[in-house]
């Protein structure tokens, strides 16, 4: 398990830059942590050190962004899913199963599909506003 204490956006991403350089395809990553705690600057922060030059943005809306790359990093949104036939009109059996990043916010919602070896990616507010503690399980070392 690794902590890392951030206290601005730009930290948050390179903190996620340096895990981004040691992912491989099929690694799903599960963010817990609510609303603007800071999980779509953490997946801005993968897709950089992935080597994706993409604009990344919460996929609210669209549920589901792929950003390319070798191998995808393919970023959902699962705040709305509710039922299984939900989750697989989202895609993301498809996509994990071509081998794709997958960073999947409201990942809470969906506890039951991810992979056993999925990364869990907790980010919590503090007091300070712009403060967030990370706790990435899954991944010793970066």
């Amino acid at each position: 398990m690794i902590s890392f204490v951030s206290d601005s956006t730009v930290k948050t991403e390179e903190f996620a830059e340096k895990i981004g350089k040691s992912l491989r395809g099929g690694t799903v990553i599960a963010f817990f942590g609510g609303l603007g705690a800071g999980k779509t600057s953490f997946t801005r922060g993968l897709a950089r050190g992935m080597g994706i030059n993409s604009d990344v943005s919460s996929p609210t809306f669209a549920i589901v962004n792929d950003y390319g790359g070798n191998p995808p990093l393919v970023h959902f949104d699962m705040y709305k899913v509710e039922t299984w036939d939900d989750l697989y009109s989202s895609g993301f059996f498809d996509y994990l199963d071509m081998g794709a990043v997958l960073a999947v916010e409201w990942s809470e919602n969906i506890e039951n599909a991810l992979p056993e070896d999925t990364v869990r990616v907790t980010i919590e507010k503090t007091e300070n506003e712009n403060e967030r503690i990370i706790t990435v399980e899954g991944i010793d070392s970066i």
